[in-house]
């Protein structure tokens, strides 16, 4: 495994991966490589040093101008942020059935949990595990924000644990959808939490089921994560 970043030629290498995912181990990539894992999808596997700065790179930043992780290459296209590059994988592999067929109410639901996913709980994690990012040096105000933060983050959890009761075991019942990935990263991400994501029963059921697929194994283990997963 390469840990230099590049970008691909414009070109299309015939013999190369059909995907390129750039990534750090368990950062927000984890739910895009979970997915092309068990998509079954060609793909290589490019580490972004964050311990030295690599985000922040020159080359990087061509390829990511946001410098954040994850960014997907897929020939000449390139796309950033973890839930673009998680619907465009669901969409180029529609048969896989990892998300319910556009159009219809199904549908629907799955971009709003998505979107809850990623503009609710993940926001407040975020701010949570980086409260210096909105408190600056100022240490009172930095706990402050944390815990205000994680406060939220549990309220979400509480919803998501609301709908899994009512409609589980899985967010679309017993059907696996990219949905059910991308909060098994969330929840390593808060497994730190007083409350974490498992002291909820249905969460729990879900991860379990989830982390127990081989592919969701494979994913943490080619990022060099091999303890419990969430």
């Amino acid at each position: 495994m390469s840990a230099c970043v590049h970008l691909l030629p414009r070109i299309p290498n015939r013999n190369a991966p059909m995907y390129q995912l750039h990534y750090f181990p368990a950062n927000a990539n984890a739910a895009p490589h979970m997915l092309l894992e068990e998509l079954g999808a060609k793909y290589e596997l490019l580490l972004v040093d964050r311990t030295k700065d690599a985000q922040k790179s020159k080359e990087y930043l061509k390829l990511n101008p946001n410098g954040r992780i994850p960014t997907l290459v897929d020939n000449s296209l390139v796309l950033s942020e973890a839930a673009a590059i998680v619907l465009h994988l669901v969409d180029q592999h529609g048969r896989a059935g990892l998300a319910p067929k556009v159009g219809t109410p199904e549908r629907a639901k799955f971009y709003q949990w998505l979107t809850f996913l990623t503009n609710s709980l993940q926001e407040e994690l975020m701010i949570w595990q980086y409260p210096e990012r909105l408190a600056g040096k100022n240490s009172t105000a930095t706990e402050v924000v944390k815990r205000s933060a994680e406060a939220r983050a549990r309220s979400f959890l509480d919803v998501v644990e609301d709908h899994l009761k009512a409609n589980g075991p899985l967010f679309l019942g017993n059907k696996l959808s990219a949905i059910d990935f991308y909060l098994v990263m969330l929840c390593r991400w808060a497994r730190p939490m007083a409350r974490p994501p498992r002291s909820r029963f249905n969460i729990a059921k879900l991860l379990d089921k989830v982390t127990a697929l081989p592919s969701v194994r494979r994913a943490y283990e080619r990022e060099g994560i091999t303890d419990e997963i969430c």
